[in-house]
This record gives C-alpha cells, structure tokens and sequence, in this order.
C-alpha cells in the first residue's frame, strides 16, 4: 500500500495547485477507486459486447464461415471482421453485405451504447424489427435493405435524434411509415420502397428539413395525395413514389424543392396538370411522370429546366401542343411522350436544339404537320418513333445523315415523297419501319449500304419499280417487309444472301416471273410469304433446305406445276400452308402427312385431282379448304371434316362421305345434303318423301284443332302478340343498314330455320344465312322482351336489342365483328354480322380431339387482337362501352385466325342512367364473372379487364374456367396462382416444346393475365396498359434494346 500511495502522489505532483503532504487517505481511496471503477467498467462493456455479438451469431445453427474469428474469449470484438470500434474499444460499426446469414433481426443490441452504423443488408435477416432500436441513441446509420424482415416500422424510431439514414427497403414490411420519423430532425435519406407498405405519406416528413432522398416506391398499397408539406424539405433532392396508388394532382409546392434532382412518381394513380411551379426545380434532372392520367397541356415553364436530362411522360392523357420552350432544356438526352394526346400543327423545330438528344419518342399521339429538319441537328440521336400520328410531308433528308441513328419508326402516318437516297449514309441503322403510310417511287439502291440493318418494313406504302438487288448486301437482315404496294418486276435472286433473314414479306404486289431455286438457300427463314403477286413457273423444291420455315404462304399467283413433296420435309411448317388460287395440278402427295402439326392448310381452286383420304393424319389442322379442285374419292371421317363447312369443299364433284350414297357434292349445298345420278335412287327417294309427307299431313291435320283453340285463347289475352313468327304481314319489317349490302329482309328470314342455327347466347340464337346472291352472313335472332320491358321509356329500361344497336351502330374496329344492318317489326329482332368459318375461339381452343394445338403464333395474335378490340371499346368510344360478357365463346374466329369481339347483347353504355344500378339479370358468364359482381351486383370496364384474364389463361393452358381436369374443381385463376413458381407446367401440353424465346412470351403474357384477374377491380390495369404491355412482349423480343 505505501508504493500504491506513493504512485498517486506522483501522478499528482505535476500540478502545483496540489500539496502532496495535504492529501488525506481517504482521497487517496476515493481517487484509486474511481480508477478502478472506470478500468472495469470498459472491460465489463467491451465483455458485454462480445457476447452480444456472439450470442446474436448463434441464433443460426449454421452459419458463414466469414465469422470464424468471432472468437467469444476475445476481451473485445474490435479486431472481429465486419466490426468497427471507436479508441476506447466500443462498438461502433457493424457493416455486414452480401453474406447469407439466416439471423433475425437483434433485439438486444441496446446494450451497444456507443454503435452508429448498423448495416446489414441483402444477407436474409428475419423476422421483425425490434421496437429495441429505439434506445440505440447513437446510431446514425440503420441499413437492413434486401432482407427478409417483416412486420411493422416501430414508430420508436422517431426517437433517435441522431438518425441520417434509414434504409429498409427492399423486405416485406407492412404497415404505414410512421408519423414520428417527422421528428428524426436529422434524416437525411429514407428509403423504404419495395415492401408492402400501405396508407398515407405521413404530413409530417414535411419537418425533416435536411431530408435529401425519400423513396417509398413499390409499395403498392401506399395511397392518398402527395403531401402539400413535402414541399418544406427544402434540401430534397430526390421524390421516389412510383408503382403505388398515390392520387390527386401533383402539389404546386413541390416547385419550392430547388435541389430537386429525381421527380420519380410513375404507374401511380396522379392526375390533374403538371403544376408551372415545377418549372423552379432548377437542378431537377429525372422526371417520370409516365403511367398516370394527368392532363393538360405541358407548362411552357419545363424549358427552365436546364439540367433535365431525361423527360418520360409516356401513357396519360396529355393534349394540346409539345411546348416549343422544350428546345431550351440543352441537356435532354430522352423524351418520351407516346401514348398521349399531344396534338398542334407540328412537332416544334426547336427540338434541334437539343445537340445531347438520344431518345424522342411520340408514338400514339395526334401529331400533325411535317417532321422538322431540325431534328437532324440532333446529332446524338439514337432512336426515334413517331408511329401512329397524322403526320404529313416528306421523310427529312438529313434523318439519314445521323451516325448514331439506330432506330427508326413512323408507321402508321400520313408521310409522302420518296425514300431519300442519303438513307444510305445512316450505317448505325438496326431497325428501320415506315409503313402504313404514302411513300411513293423505287426503293433506293443506296439501302444496300445499311450493313447492320436488321428489321425493314416499308409495308403498305405506294412503292414503284423492283426491288433493288442491292437488298442481298444487308447481311444482318432478319426482317424485310415489302408488302402491300406496287413493287414489279422479278424477285432478286440476291435475297439468297441474306442468310440471318426470318421473314420474308413481298404480298400484295405486281412481282412476275419465278420463285428463285436459291431462296432455298434462306434456312433461317420461318415466314415466307408472296401471295398476291403475278408470280408464274413451279415452287422450288429447293424450299425443302428451309429447315426453319413455320409459314409458307403463296396464295393467288399463276405458279403451276405439282406440289413438290420436299415440302413436307420442313417438320417445322406449323403455322400455315397456303398455295390456294393459283394452276397447281397433280395429286396431294402423301408426304403431307407428316406435317402433323400444320394449323392451316388452303389448297383449294388450283387443278389438283386424286383423293384427300391423304390429309387425314393432319389432326392439328383448324383450318382446311379444298374446294374448287377436281378432287375425288371419300372425305376423311374426322372431326374436323364433318365440320367444315361446304364453302371448304365446293367446286369437287367427286367428293362424298362415306355416309352417302353419292360422291356429288353440289356447290352451296350442306355437305349432308347429296344429289343422285342413279334413277332408282330418285325413284326410291321420291316414295320415301311421299309416305313421310302423308303421315305428316295426317299428323298435323289432326292437331289443328287444338292448335287453333289455344291460338285463339292466346290471342284474346295478348291482342298485340297475334302476328306470326316474323310477323311479316301482321307487322311490317324495318331494316337498317349500316354498311352497303346486297340482299333484301325476305332472302334472311328464308335462311332462319332450325337446321341453320350455329349457337345460342345470352341475348338470341344465331343462324348462318346463305343469301341467293351467294352472301353469307350471320344472324341474331333476339330473344323476345315483355311488351312492359320494351316501352318502359320513362323508367329508362332497355332490351337487348335497342342496347346492341346502339352500340354496335357506333363500331369500326379491325377486332370487332362487323355489324351489317339490323331490322326488326313489333314481335322479332335481328342483327346482322359478318359470318366467322373458324367459329369461336371457345370451340377452336376446347372442341378439337386431343386438345388444343394451336401454334402459338396464332394464340398471341389472338391474345393481342382480343386486347386491343376491347380497348378500343373502353377508351377510344364516346361514350366508353362495357361489354359485359367477355368469355372465349364470344371472341370470333376471322378466316385469318384474326379474333373478332362479338355478342353486345349485354352490352352497356358507360354513361347510361342504369348502369350504376344494379342489374336485374346476371351480367357475364359462368366462369369469366368477375368476384365484385357478386356483392356489388355492378359491371365497369375492369369487370371486362377480369373477364379477358381469364381468356388468357384460357388460351395459355388450354383449360376451361372450370375444367374437369383441374384439382379439386378449382378455378382456373385459383389454379394457375397455386403453382407459382413453376409456371411453365400450366402451359399447354402442347406448346410447352417451343423454343426458349416463345416460351419466354408465354410466361410474360401469363403475367400479363394474372395482372388482369386481381381480386381488387383498382388492382387490375386498364384494357389500353394490357394491349400495350401485350404488344410489348412481342417487341421486346423484335426490338433492339436502348436504354434510355
């Protein structure tokens, strides 16, 4: 103890304040023990933080071998991996990234006085965040981003003063962002989009004014209206709400954000007009807006916006002008304003100002006027699409003139004048598409030049002179569409080199001469097509080498010759063999057998002769015609035969079934319906007829009586009712065309018999009318309303007939089914359609032995199709329609395998004064009803959204609604979401072995479907985003990818 005194003494005898001789012992005691006291505690705390650290780790039976120098006899963790520590041994980081750890959250780390960072992320942390963090008072840092943690946010967060940043994106959170972060009066950074997060943007955040970033996107059931006080964080640099249900219009306050960088709020449910305010965000330099339904027109005040690099505004519901204050933002580098309104006189010239530019994209707009040559100063360009707009003019000679241009679409437009020859100065081109417009003269030779163009499609233009040879130098050309203009002279034997080349497409033109032998050649080829043309001489047998060939399509030529059989070489022909109208003669080799997955298949008026018993291995065919040939011999007994139709078979009198008497098959007759050459036949057939007319005469005469006493009670009570069937001399007839027709009300009531009658549906039944004139039609007999029903004017109530011509009278869609005319009298109403030979996509899909086998090129053309018909009835009307009956029987079949939406009967107007109210009868189909008709008892345009996700399922599995062979007696949405995770196995059977990148398409449509049925009529899209995101699915695979 001396040498213990004598050692304080000293530590104390440099200041001279102090008087060694004065210390009393018991300071000496109190000094050596606040030493003590200081020295244990940090050896207790640094112990205390290693087992913490420890025992946390082991709440894993296994875990990384990262840790093995965790060691629990270490007095301190400071020299641990993944662990920081202040001078004095404390714990204060622990920065853990990127390595699988299966631990739960800690709950009991505020035993950490000292820690400030606490970073754990993507290494599967569990469980819930512990309401412990609120006493780690020091902590600066919280990041636990792509984890697995669920549960709430503890509001108890609010209480760490020091907080910078909180990271908890990316994990499965619920709940709301709590208020109290409003009081982290330090929070720099707050991110916690990508979880399942919900309610409103707490008002408070509007207090944090150091807050930088905020990202709350992902999280798709966060709602309510961006907070007006947001616009408070003056040092806000970044606003992330995207894909949620954010609302109402975009608060002015936001312009007081002067640090603004990111304006990041797309695929929310914002409307109203982009506030001039935002104009003020100077250093703003994102702005995505795109996937909401704001309108309006563009503030001028956007050209302040000197930084803005990229501007996507893409699908809402912009008009009036594109500002010309644009040309002011210098550092644009990409615009998109597709999907809009966006009308005016012209794209403003002052674009060509933007010398940064890479991407401008306007497609589906109402775009006027030329196409400025200013663009061409944008020298940086990379991809323009300006498709789908009523744009004029010529194509701008200094388009062609850019280096960096890779993509170039103006389809669907009104644009005129030639194809410049400087097109052969843009050799960056990948992807150039101009059709659907006016371009006239001869393709230039200079396109020989565009060595990396992949995809050209100058489809339905009015193109002169012959296709350059030069075409064979564009080595990288998968693509090459030339249909549908005036093209002459002979098909370029240089097309051979093309050896990349998928799709051939020259239809529709003046082509003369040969099919060239090298084309055979073109074993990439899948899609050969030529019809329409003046082509003469025999088809190469050459075309046997094209391995890849899915359609071969060389209707209406003058070839000749005999079918060669190398044809039937190509396995992969599945989609459609079309040789029709044209002198080919010979018998059908029997080698066509072996094209067992083939869809469609026309041969007919061309000379061929023989028997077709060869065709009865096609078991994947939906589509045959044979007719007009001299083909002899029984029909296969197949499904498929005893269901086509005699306009499949007529122009062959040698054909029969094997079911008649006679091989006669008499033009327009029914194919059970024969003639006899054989007298004895007449004679045997003309007793039969009269013995069956006595005993039905003797029938009918004796129930007359009866008949006639009911008649008269019947019309005693409905005085009104007493006119026939048709009524015709009771009450004359009324009829309204809607399209030039060439057949009077008498030749369709003669067609309206029982043996004519091709289906039945909620509103009527159908009959197929032949008129005499040779025009076939379908015909909807409505079934008949109560005379109460069909004049209660007052109360507003309408039948099914007055609502299907008001709609259908309205209609021009490619995918809707053509309403002729419609007529009626007091008793009877009929519509009048184009007649479907493929009947309904519910037969094709469900009514064909062993299954469904349409290829799926057909499917996606279906799928697309069914889309955008029903978005056009929901957007594109005025008044918006509902159809109210969507279901795969009521989507038609063209002779293309096009789809047609059919059967308005329950159809409604959006803005009728009954459609808010309840239906007195059950809207929809079994099966295809979606789950809100059943406790709200209304129909909406998402009802119809519902009802087409379940088609699509329908088409992708092959499965009916509800199908037999599903489990359990599921419904197929139910179905299909069980299995999660191996989606592939709901595919059909029999498309599952397509390549991988059709595979792909099916799994995206899948998803695509699934959007559609969610249970939630505001979780599902809208028929305009499903069209687009279904066409995109197919460009995405077609397009050359640009990020922008």
């Amino acid at each position: 103890m001396p040498m213990l005194t004598t050692s304080i003494i000293h530590i104390h005898n440099h200041n001279k304040l102090f008087n060694p001789m004065l210390i009393k012992p018991f300071t000496i005691y109190t000094h050596l023990l606040f030493l003590i006291t200081i020295t244990t505690t940090n050896v207790v705390s640094a112990n205390n933080e290693v087992l913490t650290l420890y025992s946390w780790l082991h709440t894993s039976p296994s875990f990384s071998s990262s840790f093995s120098d965790w060691n629990p006899s270490d007095t301190n963790p400071c020299s641990w991996s993944y662990i920081n520590c202040s001078s004095q041994n404390f714990v204060t980081q622990i920065n853990i990234q990127s390595i699988e750890l299966a631990l739960p959250f800690p709950t009991n780390f505020s035993s950490l006085h000292f820690l400030e960072k606490f970073i754990v992320s993507n290494s599967n942390l569990t469980g819930i965040i512990s309401s412990d963090i609120q006493y780690w008072s020091e902590v600066t840092v919280i990041d636990v981003s792509s984890n697995s943690l669920v549960g709430y946010i503890p509001s108890g967060v609010g209480k760490l003063k020091n907080l910078q940043d909180l990271i908890f994106n990316s994990n499965q959170l619920t709940g709301q962002i709590p208020k109290e972060l409003g009081d982290c009066i330090n929070l720099r950074n707050l991110l916690v989009f990508d979880n399942f997060l919900s309610g409103n943007l707490p008002v408070e955040l509007g207090r944090l004014l150091k807050l930088e970033v905020i990202r709350a996107g992902g999280n798709k059931d966060i709602e309510g209206e961006i907070p007006e006080e947001i616009g408070d964080c003056q040092n806000l640099k970044v606003l992330g709400l995207a894909d949620t249900k954010i609302s109402g219009s975009i608060p002015k306050s936001l312009g007081k954000l002067i640090k603004l960088q990111t304006l990041s709020v797309y695929t929310t449910m914002l409307s109203g007009e982009i506030p001039p305010d935002i104009g003020n965000c100077s250093e703003l330099i994102d702005l995505f807006l795109y996937e909401n339904d704001l309108s309006g027109s563009l503030p001028p005040e956007l050209g302040k916006l000197q930084k803005l690099e990229k501007m996507l505004l893409w699908q809402n519901s912009f008009g009036g002008t594109i500002p010309e204050e644009i040309g002011n933002c210098r550092s644009l580098i990409s615009i998109d304003l597709s999907l809009n309104s966006f009308s005016g006189r012209t794209i403003p010239s002052e674009l060509g100002f933007l010398s940064q530019l890479i991407v401008f994209l306007a497609w589906q707009n109402k775009l006027e006027g030329s196409i400025p040559s200013t663009l061409a100063d944008c020298t940086n360009l990379e991809a323009v699409d300006l498709s789908h707009n009523d744009l004029t003019g010529s194509l701008p000679p200094g388009l062609f003139e850019l280096q960096n241009l890779t993509k170039l679409l103006i389809i669907s437009n009104h644009i005129s004048g030639s194809i410049p020859p400087e097109i052969g100065k843009c050799s960056s081109l990948i992807r150039l598409r101009i059709s659907d417009n006016r371009i006239n003269g001869e393709i230039p030779s200079e396109i020989g030049f565009l060595s990396n163009l992949s995809f050209l499609d100058l489809s339905e233009n009015r193109l002169s002179g012959s296709v350059p040879d030069e075409i064979g130098n564009c080595s990288n050309l998968q693509l090459l569409n030339l249909s549908n203009n005036t093209i002459k002279g002979n098909l370029p034997s240089s097309l051979s080199y093309l050896t990349k080349l998928q799709v051939l497409d020259i239809s529709v033109n003046e082509l003369v001469g040969e099919v060239p032998d090298s084309y055979g050649e073109l074993v990439t080829l899948n899609r050969l097509i030529l019809s329409q043309n003046s082509l003469s001489g025999s088809i190469p047998i050459s075309l046997g080498h094209c391995s890849s060939l899915q359609l071969l399509d060389f209707s209406s030529n003058n070839l000749s010759g005999k079918i060669p059989v190398e044809l039937f070489q190509i396995q992969s022909l599945e989609i459609a063999l079309n040789l029709s109208f044209n002198a080919l003669s010979g018998m059908i080799p029997p080698q066509i057998s072996s094209l067992n997955k083939l869809s469609v298949l026309d041969i007919s008026h061309n000379k061929l002769e023989g028997e077709v018993m060869v065709l009865s291995g096609l078991e994947n065919l939906v589509s045959l015609n044979i007719s007009y040939n001299n083909f002899t011999g029984y029909l296969p007994d197949s499904k498929l035969f005893r269901q086509l139709s005699t306009t499949d078979l007529d122009g062959n009198e040698g054909l029969c079934s094997k079911g008649q008497d006679s091989c006669f098959i008499s033009i327009g007759a029914p194919i059970g319906a024969r003639g006899s050459s054989s007298s004895s036949f007449r004679s045997q057939h003309r007793l039969k007829l009269a013995i069956a007319l006595l005993i039905t005469l003797t029938v009918a005469l004796a129930a007359f009586g009866a008949f006639a006493i009911f008649r008269a009670r019947k019309m005693m009570m409905m005085s009104e009712e007493n006119d026939s069937e048709m009524g015709c001399e009771s009450w004359p007839w009324q009829f309204s065309p809607f399209q030039k027709l060439n057949f009077t009300v008498e030749q369709v009531l003669k067609c309206l018999v029982e043996e004519n009658v091709i289906g039945k549906g909620c509103s009527g039944i159908v009959y197929k009318a032949e008129t005499e004139n040779g025009d076939v039609i379908a015909v909807k007999k409505l079934w008949p309303t109560t005379m109460a029903a069909e004049y209660d004017r007052v109360g507003g109530v309408r039948d099914s007939f007055s609502a299907e011509v008001k709609t259908l009278g309205s209609i021009r869609h490619k995918n809707i089914v053509r309403f002729l005319g419609c007529c009626w009298n007091r008793k009877t109403r009929l519509l009048m359609y184009d007649y479907m030979p493929n009947g309904s996509l519910g037969s094709v899909l469900h009514e064909r032995t062993g299954g469904c086998s349409l290829e799926w090129e057909l499917r996606y053309r279906i799928i697309l199709g069914a889309a955008q018909g029903l978005a056009y009835l929901h957007h594109d009307c005025v008044p918006p329609i509902v159809h109210r009956d969507i279901k795969a029987n009521n989507i038609l079949i063209g002779p293309e395998f096009e789809p047609y939406i059919a059967d308005f009967g329950l159809a409604k107007l959006v803005n009728d004064g009954d459609y808010a109210r309840s239906s007195n009868t059950v809207a929809g189909s079994y099966g295809y009803i979606a789950p809100e008709y059943g406790y709200m008892m209304k129909i909406t345009e998402k009802s119809d959204v519902y009802s087409y996700g379940v088609v699509v399922l329908e088409i992708l599995t092959g499965k009916q609604p509800i199908d037999p062979t599903i489990p359990e007696g599921l419904h197929i949405v139910d179905w299909v979401k069980q299995r999660r995770g191996s989606e592939i196995e709901v595919l059909d059977p029999s498309v599952r072995a397509r390549p991988e990148p059709e595979i792909e398409e099916m799994l995206q449509t899948l998803g695509v479907a699934l959007l559609c049925v969610n249970p939630g009529p505001d979780d599902r899209p809208t028929m305009k985003d499903v069209a687009a995101m279904v066409k995109e699915i197919r460009q995405e695979r077609e397009e050359v990818d640009i990020d922008p």
